[in-house]
């Protein structure tokens, strides 16, 4: 079963995300505080990191860059609801495996869109 790790301030985004996903047949761990996210992340478990981008306290890019620290293979989405984080994001991680999903999305584009980056055909 394929494991995401969920991040979002919004517990609701979390939730949603959460439970979306589940039903898809994915294992999820969701945080809403990013310092949280990153003492609890675990090297080499989880398949897919999806991210927001503004958050209080540490931002998306910056908890991004502190896992990759710990696991350098980690694949990521990151999701916003401010475009203009859209072209900081394709610069700053263009040498990684990494795309951005738009807010507000739909639970089936959220599921599609992972099961496209984990290479999964999806049918719900």
């Amino acid at each position: 079963m394929p494991r995401i790790f969920v991040v979002d301030d919004e517990s609701g985004i979390t939730e949603v995300c959460r439970i979306a996903l589940e039903d898809s047949g994915f294992s999820v761990d969701a945080f809403n505080d990013p310092k949280e996210a990153l003492a609890a992340f675990k090297k080499a478990y989880y398949d897919l990191l999806i991210i927001d981008i503004k958050m209080p306290g540490m931002n998306g890019f910056d908890l991004f860059r502190e896992i990759r620290k710990i696991d350098d293979r980690s694949r990521v989405v990151f999701m916003t609801a401010f475009e203009n984080y859209e072209n900081e994001a394709l610069k700053a991680f263009l040498n990684i495996n990494s795309d951005l999903l738009k807010k507000p999305f739909e639970m089936s584009e959220l599921v599609s869109h992972v099961g496209k980056e984990l290479g999964r055909e999806l049918v719900k």
